[in-house]
C-alpha cells in the first residue's frame, strides 16, 4: 500500500477509535499533516487554542498503509478561517446573522464547527472587523456550504 493511500494533510473528524491508538477515539478533531521535508505522514489531536484557532504539537502518530482502511472513516473538514454565510441564520430568542456575513470558522475538541460572527465596533478608534472568543456551534449541512472569504492576514499593526 502507498502513500497516496492515506489522506491528504489538513483537518478531520474521526468516526472510529484509531486501532491501536487510545489518544485518538471516534469523534474528535485531528490533523494529518506531512513534514515539509517529505516522509511519512502523521496525524496529532489539538493541544491548545487561541484566537479561534487550534494549535498543534507533539506527540504525533505516524500514519502506516495498515491504517489506510481507517484512514478513510476520517471526515474531512474545510480549514479554520474566514468565510461568508451562505443563508441568514436565525437565532433562537431573536436576532440572526445575515447572509453574506462575513465570519470566522473554528472547531470543538470533537471536531464540530463553531462560528463566529464578525463585529465592526460602531464608537472604536480601529478600522477593523471583531471576533467574539464564544461563537455558535453550527452543523455538518451549514459547514459544507460556507464560502470561503480570502482576508489577507498581517504581520504587525495593519496599515
Amino acid at each position: 500500500m502507498f502513500d497516496f493511500d492515506l489522506p491528504e494533510p489538513g483537518l478531520y473528524r474521526t468516526t472510529q477509535p484509531m486501532p491501536g491508538n487510545d489518544a485518538i477515539p471516534a469523534g474528535v478533531l485531528v490533523f494529518i499533516g506531512q513534514p515539509k521535508t517529505g516522509g511519512v505522514k502523521f496525524i496529532v489531536r489539538p493541544a491548545d487554542n487561541r484566537r479561534n484557532r487550534w494549535f498543534w504539537r507533539d506527540p504525533t502518530t505516524p500514519l502506516k498503509a495498515t491504517h489506510a482502511a481507517w484512514a478513510r472513516t476520517l471526515k474531512a473538514l474545510p480549514s479554520e478561517g474566514f468565510y461568508t454565510l451562505p443563508e441568514t441564520i436565525n437565532m433562537d430568542g431573536g436576532g440572526k446573522w445575515l447572509k453574506g456575513a462575513i465570519v470566522e470558522l473554528g472547531y470543538n475538541e470533537e471536531g464540530k464547527g463553531i462560528l463566529f460572527v464578525g463585529q465592526w465596533q460602531e464608537d472604536g478608534e480601529d478600522n477593523s472587523l471583531f471576533f467574539s472568543d464564544r461563537g455558535m456551534q453550527i452543523d455538518d449541512r451549514l459547514l459544507s456550504k460556507l464560502i470561503w472569504a480570502p482576508i489577507l492576514p498581517v504581520t504587525g499593526k495593519p496599515q
